[in-house]
Formats: structure tokens, C-alpha cells, sequence
């Protein structure tokens, strides 16, 4: 079936979501997702961040849908046509989405672990205000320990689902979960349990935002001036892929891989993440992929080297010659 989205046509098969469709197109109309992951099931619908515009339902019925929808539950159906970025509307809706979700975040970047790598930060940044109409009290909580190496900032936290999910379909015996309803939501581990299972860490690559944090990681370093590079190891819990972030030659944290919608490639076990610290521990691929965009990639050689293609390219295309060329 055929799905228009922000004027770009597309053939999907039958059952995919709006988001997923979007994204086979690529990043320049794929909506924002704070929430959906697509290795986990059961996930999205919670943030809403990635609400879309059906100008179209489909060919047979071509009325529009009245209301944005969530376009990660949204199946496609064919004829339809979708705005996103294109629509004024939409965006505007996207932004009282995201004053929303910033409500009760507290302005702690300048502090925080996530910094540099925070999606909150990416997404406040692109459709967000530059002030808040929230007059009430913030909540606040008291950080704890919900493991011996997860440290849960329950401030931050967006109750995207993300870590219940990975602890519902990772993990063996979820202690964890989301407790109270309405504004008193949180996430809490049942009766002062605590997580501790050989997977628990991914719980804190799939968090969006700085509720979960790696305890061996705080304050030790900002992400901007460590340098990821992909490693492997023989492991017989997992696969041993995974993404190593150095400072020189020291290994300040480890990682599962990442793919550019920012979900993990393959969820990695506790032992490589925390008792492999040493680069000889690992065999290094090479330099990871991390987008240009990104804050990460300051002074990364591959980025320059992409950049000056991308000159080349574009001076091609309009025809200059190169220096080196001219007669």
C-alpha cells in the first residue's frame, strides 16, 4: 500500500505504522519519539511527541482525520496522506506537546549525565519555548539507588515506559515498575527492592532522558570530550558488541550501539558494561557513527572527512571546478 508523507510517496506493506513509514523514508520526515522503541513490544503511545497530521484516511475514504494522531499506534492504510513537518498546525500542537513534557523537568543540564546525548535536550531545542507558562511547584523527589550501579533521578523522568519494557521482555523478574496514577506517577521498584539481574543495565541506554544514570559514569566525564569507538569481546551472555567511550586511553563508560533513530542495535549484558575497563579488554573496530549534528562529534576526524565530500559534492553540482584543477 501507498502512503504519502510530507509529499514524499511510499510503498509499505500492510501493518505498518505511520512512524515506521516515515523513517523508511528517512530523518528529514520522520517524527520525533520519546517513547516507541521498535525492539520492544507493546511500546509507544505514552509521549505523543510524535503526533502527525492525516490530510487524507486513504484513498477509498479520503476525509481527513479531525485530530493529530500518534503516529507510532497509527497503522497506514492506503491512499493515505500524511503532514508533518510541513504543517504549521502540527507543529504548534507538537510544541504544546513538548511544554508538556517540560512541566516538571527541572533545568539541570549544566549537571546532568544525559547532557550532550539527551533527546529531551534535542527535542526542547527544536520545539520547545523559550519559557514555560507552568506556575504551579515542580515535583520533586529524592535521587536513589535502585541497584548498585543505577542511580534513578526520578525529577527527570518522563514515564515514557522504556525501561519497563526492557525490564518485562529483557530482564528475568521485573522489580520495577510505575507506581500511583495521574501527576503522582512514578517509577519505583516494588517494596524497596532493588535491580539486580545480568541485563538491568539497558535500562539506562533506553532511557530518553537523565532518570536513569550508570553510577561508575557520574560526574566523571562529559560525552563531548570522550571519543566512542565500536569494540567487541567474547561473551557468553551476549554478543559482545558494543560502543566503548574513551578519554585518551581510558575507558570511562560502556555502551550498547545505537542506530541513527538513537534505539539499541543489541541489548549488551552487566559484565561487559561494568567489569571490562580496559582497552585491552576490547577489540576496537574503529571510530562509531555518531551524527554530525550530534555535540559528540566535535573534532571527530570521520565527520570532517564527511563534510568536505559533502563541499565537493555540492561544488560539483554547481558546476566549480576544483583549485587543483583550473588550468
Amino acid at each position: 500500500m501507498k502512503v504519502t508523507i510530507d509529499g514524499i510517496q511510499i510503498e509499505v506493506p500492510k501493518g505498518t505504522t505511520i512512524l515506521q513509514a516515515a523513517r523508511m523514508i528517512g530523518p528529514e520526515v520522520a517524527p520525533p519519539a520519546m517513547c516507541y522503541y521498535s525492539s520492544l513490544k507493546t511500546s509507544g503511545g505514552y509521549c505523543r511527541t510524535c503526533i502527525v497530521k492525516v490530510t487524507q484516511g486513504s484513498s477509498a475514504n479520503p476525509s481527513p482525520i479531525p485530530k493529530p494522531v500518534a503516529s507510532c499506534r497509527t497503522e497506514v492504510m492506503d491512499g493515505m496522506v500524511v503532514e508533518n513537518n510541513i504543517n504549521a498546525e502540527l507543529l504548534e500542537a507538537r510544541k504544546g506537546v513538548v511544554e508538556f513534557l517540560l512541566i516538571n523537568h527541572p533545568l539541570d543540564c549544566p549537571v546532568c549525565d544525559q547532557a550532550g546525548e539527551c533527546k529531551l535536550q534535542d527535542l526542547g531545542y527544536g520545539h520547545g519555548s523559550a519559557a514555560t507558562r507552568f506556575e504551579f511547584k515542580r515535583r520533586e523527589y529524592e535521587a536513589i539507588d535502585i541497584g548498585d550501579k543505577i542511580k534513578l533521578h526520578m525529577n527527570r523522568c518522563i514515564l515514557c515506559y522504556r525501561c519497563v519494557k526492557v525490564a518485562e521482555q529483557i530482564t528475568d523478574n521485573r522489580v520495577h515498575g510505575v507506581i500511583s496514577r495521574g501527576d503522582s506517577s512514578e517509577i519505583s521498584t516494588y517494596i524497596e527492592n532493588i535491580i539486580d539481574n545480568d541485563f538491568s543495565g539497558n535500562v539506562i541506554d533506553v532511557c530518553p532522558v537523565g532518570a536513569l544514570t550508570d553510577k561508575t559514569f557520574r560526574f566523571k566525564q562529559r560525552v563531548w570530550f570522550t571519543k566512542p569507538v565500536d569494540a567487541h569481546r567474547n561473551c557468553d551472555k551476549c554478543s559482545g558488541k558494543t560502543r566503548v567511550w574513551l578519554k585518551g586511553e581510558e575507558v570511562v563508560r560502556v555502551t550498547a550501539r545505537k542506530d541513527q533513530w538513537d534505539e539499541v542495535e543489541e541489548f549488551i549484558c552487566n559484565s561487559c558494561r561494568y567489569d571490562y575497563k580496559k582497552t585491552s579488554d576490547w577489540v576496537i573496530e574503529g571510530p562509531s557513527p555518531i551524527h554530525r549534528n550530534s555535540v559528540i562529534s566535535q573534532n571527530h576526524y570521520q565527520h570532517l572527512n564527511e563534510l568536505k565530500l559533502q563541499a565537493l559534492k555540492q561544488q560539483n553540482a554547481l558546476g566549480f571546478m576544483p583549485l587543483d584543477k583550473k588550468p
